[in-house]
């Protein structure tokens, strides 16, 4: 019975949002500067609902029930409980998102019983001079940490750099970064709404509030080291996977393809999610049943198909599984 699964969008208002994803989801028409759409979610609260097929209006949660090892494989659902471990987004920045960092599994646990939270992006868009915020100029102690913020000069020590369409980036537990304006990508992490948020560059809501600071509960979160291993160096092999990511929390792989091709997952004992992040439509093909995949748009492979064509007169997927 299980199939392809596409899910709704679950559209999150930022204060930083801005457009693009509204206009490409046709989102509810009150909702304004949308900055995320959740496109694969098992976060308590946000629970996906599927959109395509005779499973339409089932939630992710049902389908796990129900499914179990079919759905997201053997070894993912002893090792998680029957949860969902990632949360699968794309994001778009009209305004700087807020300088922040996520805490470890174990800080997680022990603070809010969830999971930590690493996560990797993949520039889908870049605006001229767009930049990322990716820890700090240099290594600092926790004492001038305290100092520098007590003194306004957070933006001072900052390590911003310029991005381009395509690059990708790893973001640690730990690690203080921030995405600029202009940006828009897509995002891999694991199942966990929990970030600190340590500087919202002075902004004010419709209300003349400002957002709630994390400043104590970072303290022991964050890594104070020059960090030089988030970027990912990738070369592009038409038709062929390159490898991005290959972490215990998830492994994502590149594939950029202008023909068709067949994937095999007779070795693979996990769900597999594929994230269009080109400008052309891929169609996907299983059991002789066509899905067309969408620029922006993301389709779930359960566990138990092994087997799959794709064809594409040249767009870039994202395959992710765990």
């Amino acid at each position: 019975m299980l199939y392809p699964l596409k899910f709704k969008p679950i559209l999150k208002e930022k204060i930083w949002g801005g457009n693009k994803l509204k206009c490409k989801y046709k989102g509810d028409l009150s909702q304004k500067q949308i900055g995320e759409s959740w496109e694969i979610s098992g976060v308590e609260g946000d629970i996906s609902i599927v959109q395509n097929g005779a499973l339409a209006g089932k939630t992710l949660n049902q389908l796990i029930s129900e499914f179990k090892t079919e759905l997201v494989g053997e070894t993912v659902f002893e090792k998680f409980n029957g949860e969902f471990p990632i949360l699968i987004k794309f994001i778009e920045a009209q305004e700087n998102l807020s300088v922040q960092l996520h805490p470890s599994d174990t800080l997680a646990k022990k603070r809010h019983n969830s999971f930590g939270k690493t996560e990797m992006w993949y520039i889908t868009e870049a605006e001229s001079n767009a930049e990322l915020i990716v820890g700090f100029k240099e290594s600092i102690t926790i004492d001038r940490y305290k100092d520098i913020l007590a003194k306004g000069q957070l933006e001072d020590v900052l390590n911003k750099i310029k991005v381009e369409e395509g690059e990708v980036f790893f973001i640690k537990p730990g690690l203080v970064h921030a995405i600029g304006a202009g940006v828009t990508l897509a995002e891999i992490q694991q199942t966990s709404d929990v970030t600190y948020r340590l500087y919202d560059w002075l902004r004010v809501d419709k209300q003349g509030r400002s957002r709630e600071l994390h400043t104590d509960l970072a303290l022991d979160a964050i890594d104070f080291q020059v960090n030089s291993d988030y970027k990912i160096e990738y070369d592009s092999i038409f038709n062929s996977k390159v490898s991005l990511v290959d972490s215990p929390y998830f492994k994502t792989n590149f594939l950029e393809i202008n023909q068709r091709i067949t994937l095999d997952y007779s070795s693979v004992d996990s769900f597999v999610i594929y994230m269009n992040v080109g400008t052309q439509i891929a169609e996907l093909t299983h059991d002789k049943n066509l899905f067309v995949l969408f620029p922006m748009e993301t389709i779930l492979l359960p566990a138990c198909i092994k087997k799959i064509e794709f064809k594409s007169s040249g767009t870039k997927l994202l395959e992710i599984s765990i």
